[in-house]
């Protein structure tokens, strides 16, 4: 008898130990399965909140098909103190591993609204926008120019979201002045830049910060950026280059960055400028005769006059041989490239296409064929001045 109860109480043993692995295998499976979601969705964390929460929310959006299971993986994994607050976008289909992944590994929130500082040529804006988790794209809410209007209501209701990232963005070509400038007016930021930086040493690029960020901290971060693409570029430059240091091509990306806004010139645009210095042929770009003006600080807002381009400064290079002492503004990394790697041209002399910037530039080798170009240009100011 006893040899019996012995008997059925190990094969019921051995039932529940393989009942208990398969649950496991399951459970396992469940976790990092695709999971129901059909499309992408913003997932918010709250300050103070648990797993217990946030699977909750996510069972009720359909993302998890069982918000227990999560919390049982994520303990498992041992993420369930890493729980980070903030917006976060959870993909369609996602696993419960990898949701767990998306709200536990910290960094910048990847959903929700945010507000871009831009520091621009002619000014800077404000703009807040949301994502559309289901296009992947950003809607504007409101973009302002703070120099000109009052913050708008929306904007001091982002502010006061927790959630809400901010980024300043650099345009290429911006000079130093311009972003401290800019950088002052960004009211999240914190300090005062003692100096403005030296002319080209601002890397132009998106840079995240948050509230209470140190404007000066902020400018020592676009210095070791640019100071990294600039080493970088310069250890892999074309030999024979007419540029004896890192400065001078630096200087020449400048030059490029302001010559052209069509991205796929620069390189043509740079070899006209190597051809020059090879040469011994004066650069003669107006950008140069500009900075003398303005010295970076602000736009010229009118054309150059005459005088201006005989009148000598140390960056008028329809006077000076060569390049001038500075760059006239704080290139980006295509143009920095470009400087140390131009195409292989004959060209000399380069002029707009048409009255559109963005049209580009006809390009010649010789100087009639320039002249030609430079007279259908000033045909076509002659049709818009009619």
């Amino acid at each position: 008898m006893w040899r019996n109860i012995a008997s059925n109480a190990l094969t019921f043993l051995v039932i529940l130990v393989f009942l208990a692995g398969g649950a496991l295998i399951w459970a396992q499976n469940e976790y990092t399965a695709q999971g129901p979601l059909e499309q992408p969705i913003c997932v918010q964390v709250e300050r103070g909140s648990n797993f217990r929460r946030v699977s909750q929310t996510l069972e009720g959006d359909g993302a998890v098909s069982s918000g227990v299971l999560l919390r049982v993986g994520a303990d498992y994994a041992g993420k369930s103190p890493e729980l980070k607050a903030g917006s976060y976008l959870v993909p369609e289909g996602a696993s419960m591993a990898e949701i767990v992944d998306i709200v536990t590994r910290g960094g910048a929130s990847t959903c929700g609204t945010e507000v871009v500082y831009r520091v621009g040529i002619t000014g800077a804006t404000v703009q807040v926008r949301e994502l559309d988790p289901a296009t992947g794209r950003f809607e504007e809410l409101v973009k302002f120019d703070p120099a000109e209007e009052g913050a708008p209501e929306a904007y001091a209701k982002v502010k006061a979201e927790a959630d809400t990232r901010y980024r300043v963005a650099l345009a290429e070509g911006v000079t130093s002045w311009q972003v401290v400038q800019e950088l002052g007016q960004i009211d999240v930021l914190e300090g005062e830049v003692a100096e403005v930086p030296e002319e080209g040493m601002l890397a132009p690029d998106s840079y995240e910060i948050s509230p209470g960020d140190s404007r000066a901290d902020l400018v020592a971060q676009m210095i070791s950026r640019q100071e990294r693409i600039l080493a970088e570029a310069w250890s892999n430059r074309q030999d024979g280059l007419p540029l004896e240091s890192p400065k001078e091509a630096l200087i020449l990306a400048s030059i490029i960055e302001k010559e052209t806004g069509t991205p796929e010139e620069r390189f043509l645009v740079a070899s006209v400028f190597t051809n020059r210095l090879e040469q011994g042929i004066r650069l003669q770009t107006d950008p140069t005769v500009i900075y003398g003006i303005t010295k970076g600080e602000g736009v010229l807002g009118r054309g150059i006059r005459q005088s201006e381009l005989r009148r000598e400064t140390p960056w008028n290079t329809y006077v000076i041989d060569g390049l001038p002492p500075t760059p006239i503004a704080n290139p980006g990394r295509a143009s920095i490239e470009a400087a140390l790697d131009p195409a292989d041209t004959d060209y000399i002399f380069f002029v707009a296409k048409t009255l559109e910037p963005s049209d580009g530039h006809n390009f010649a080798e010789t100087l009639d064929e320039h002249n030609r170009n430079v007279a259908a240009y000033r045909a076509l100011e002659q049709q818009r001045e009619n």
